[in-house]
């Protein structure tokens, strides 16, 4: 399955710093080079106007597939385009191999408007766990990362999420209307409520970045795609911060969650979104 037996961390011990260059590359050749110049036929709707892809994207993608599996002899890719053209392959995360999953713009419609808010996810999932990830805002070049076990970090400098200071209302960044169900949306009504700031959510992998810095308290998504979390669920735990979902247990990246879920920068802001999702007093 890797490449003389060597084991995941062995590969990531002599690794990591190959799939954050490759990373960097796919940003500087495929995707910045595009950026605010791009034509109109270089842009497509998939699922509706809010759902958007981008000659950038399928690129930038297509990089990551190429690079990171020569990197790892024998691994899989999940990637965003190449579903959406064969969802058959997102099966791959219930497999043996080794899966990178990969999302070359998350962030596609800001990226479309020339907004800085958007970054290339990348995460290196085995048996359903995330053993690492890579979250890079090419605007203003911010490279995330985090191994498990091993901590997150920001440009080098690690990360601890930390609980929100008392007596504050809890910022959490939410679900777009467009991707949730009547169900789901009642759930997240739940967030509006005294002692709760919810606001529409960006790029997920910036979301997630910032509840890993301590900027932002929690996430409330009922989306499942792998390559929208899987990078930034590593990364908030790695800071010291969890995933639940309204079952109480944490996210799948292979599926089948009760949703919506929730990312928190510490346990107990975890444990009180879920309570407001589910219409309880928190």
């Amino acid at each position: 399955m890797i490449e003389n037996n060597e084991t995941i961390d062995e590969f990531l011990a002599r690794h990591a710093d190959d799939v954050e260059e490759a990373v960097r590359k796919a940003a500087a050749q495929e995707i910045m080079p595009r950026r605010r110049r791009l034509e109109a036929h270089e842009v497509d709707e998939k699922a509706g106007p809010h759902d958007l892809v981008t000659d950038a994207d399928r690129k930038a993608e297509l990089f990551l597939t190429q690079a990171l599996s020569a990197l790892l002899p024998g691994s899989v890719v999940v990637g965003e385009e190449a579903v959406h053209a064969n969802p058959a392959s997102y099966e791959a995360l219930h497999g043996e191999a080794p899966v990178w999953i990969v999302d070359p713009v998350d962030g596609t419609r800001q990226f479309v408007h020339g907004d800085p808010g958007f970054c290339t996810l990348v995460a290196l999932a085995h048996h359903g766990v995330v053993r690492a990830s890579w979250t890079y805002a090419p605007v203003p070049d911010r490279m995330a990362t985090a191994i498990r076990g091993r901590g997150a970090f920001l440009d080098g400098e690690r990360l601890h999420a930390g609980p929100p200071e008392p007596g504050r209302e809890l910022r959490v960044a939410t679900s777009h209307p467009d991707y949730t169900t009547d169900e789901q949306k009642h759930a997240l009504l739940g967030l509006r409520t005294p002692g709760a700031a919810p606001r529409p959510c960006g790029s997920a992998g910036l979301e997630y970045l910032a509840v890993a810095r301590g900027e932002l308290d929690a996430t409330a998504f009922s989306w499942e795609a792998a390559w929208d979390h899987a990078a930034g669920l590593l990364l908030v735990e790695e800071a010291g911060g969890t995933h639940l979902t309204r079952t109480g247990e944490p996210f799948r990246i292979t599926g089948d969650n009760d949703l919506p879920f929730t990312a928190a920068r510490d346990a107990a802001t975890a444990r009180r979104v879920v309570a407001l999702l589910a219409g309880e007093a928190a």
